[in-house]
């Protein structure tokens, strides 16, 4: 087994005074058996959790909580050079703020502004606090800055509730560091990527609703490949809670929804890749209370959505457009169509209907469309592949253009 990319690197894991503080033992456990070298930095509400002393007798390293009251003179300067990594677990919304700030007030936020070394956070508090919007655009800056930020998941609260909030799985924060440090393919590096997924769900009654069979396996699978390659990626989803780490979400539920949140953020990115199912229909009316059954059939009439990406095709400037079409037949055929009816770059043609290929599954059967060129067959290949191709497409597209500038250099 290859050694993990935290084997010998000299890690500071920062944990601010949140309940999920009690999980940093454990991810401390993690990250020392990867073989990292771990010091411990807990703010002083962090020591209202878990003792010091817990975290000094696992790393093996005097855990520290004071900038002054130590016999290192600058142990922020110290600490911050030293590090490969630096991951804040938990990361509290009043952590995101200051560090977004650029505020250093105590130890921990001083280390964060003294390393030039990679900065993971996992973010975790109650619902109401990650829904504000100032907290939204204190990640939205750290994320311009380069941080790499662990959206926090949905379950059982402090308090008794469940809501989005718990951070991430110990495993799961490891997992972000070790892609950190290995570097990888960073030839995303600067994009900004728009990435959608999901089947929409069109709602008839405040119960029932017209949908389709996606799970946003695909989607997910894109969107988590490309940030592992550099790219800024904001994942628009109808499955939030089976979002990949580290990618920012927006949750949806209808096409208008999904619309809504593409189009707004059209301008300002390099890359749309809609591998969402977006019904074609939607009710044209909504019943405001359940339709009873002693009632009979409903008659329920239709109308067209928007349809998202020919609209993206109609307007764009130099964004790279990817597009998915689902086909029982002519699969080929119906994918090049596509692509010239509706202004694409690349489109991503799937058998759909049978057993391993289309919604739910691991694999697909797919083919490759794009301007002025026959279909290229992938045959029977796992979505992350396909969630590769796509990415090399848009690394292909990009070369030329410096990190960060990829955007201003193509309008």
């Amino acid at each position: 087994m290859a050694a993990s990319p935290l084997a010998g690197a000299r890690v500071v894991l920062g944990v601010t005074g949140g309940i999920a503080a009690y999980k940093s033992v454990e991810l401390l456990r993690r990250l020392t058996e990867a073989g990292a070298e771990v010091e411990v930095v807990l703010t002083e509400s962090a020591t209202r959790f878990v003792a010091p002393l817990t975290f000094t007798a696992l790393s093996g390293r005097t855990a520290q909580t004071d900038l002054f009251g130590s016999s290192d003179p600058i142990p922020h300067t110290r600490l911050g050079q030293w590090a490969d990594l630096v991951v804040v677990a938990p990361a509290t919304a009043n952590l995101l703020g200051r560090l977004a700030s650029g505020l250093a007030d105590d130890l921990l936020t001083n280390v964060l502004l003294a390393t030039r070394a990679p900065v993971v956070v996992a973010c975790a508090m109650h619902t109401e606090m990650w829904e504000q919007p100032s907290v939204q655009r204190n990640l939205e800056t750290l994320r311009r800055d380069g941080h790499r930020c662990i959206d926090p998941e949905k379950g059982r609260l402090a308090g008794g509730d469940e809501g989005l909030g718990r951070m991430a799985e110990p495993v799961t924060i490891v997992e972000v560091c070790e892609d950190v440090l290995s570097g990888g393919d960073r030839d995303l590096a600067g994009c900004r990527i728009v990435v959608t997924a999901g089947g929409t769900r069109e709602p008839i009654d405040p119960v029932r609703f017209v949908g389709n069979r996606s799970t946003g396996k695909m989607g997910h699978t894109v969107a988590e490949e490309a940030s592992r390659r550099g790219a800024q990626v904001v994942l628009v989803t109808t499955q939030p809670d089976s979002a990949p780490a580290g990618v920012e979400t927006v949750p949806v539920e209808t096409a208008e929804e999904m619309a809504r949140e593409v189009l707004e953020r059209f301008a300002d990115v390099d890359a749309v890749v809609m591998a969402a199912a977006v019904a074609d229909f939607r009710p044209a009316e909504t019943a405001a209370g359940k339709l009873k059954k002693q009632d009979g059939p409903p008659s329920i009439v239709l109308e067209p959505t928007t349809d998202i990406l020919a609209e993206l095709g109609r307007t764009k400037a130099r964004q790279i457009l990817v597009g998915f079409a689902a086909e029982t037949e002519r699969v080929p055929e119906a994918g090049v169509a596509k692509v010239e009816a509706k202004n694409l770059d690349l489109l991503v043609a799937n058998l759909v209907g049978v057993d391993d290929s289309g919604f739910g599954t691991d694999t697909n059967r797919a083919w490759l469309c794009r301007p002025g060129r026959d279909a290229e067959s992938l045959g029977l290949t796992t979505k992350a592949a396909i969630a590769t191709a796509i990415c090399d497409d848009l690394a292909e597209a990009s070369k030329g253009h410096p990190a960060g500038e990829w955007s201003s250099s193509t309008r």
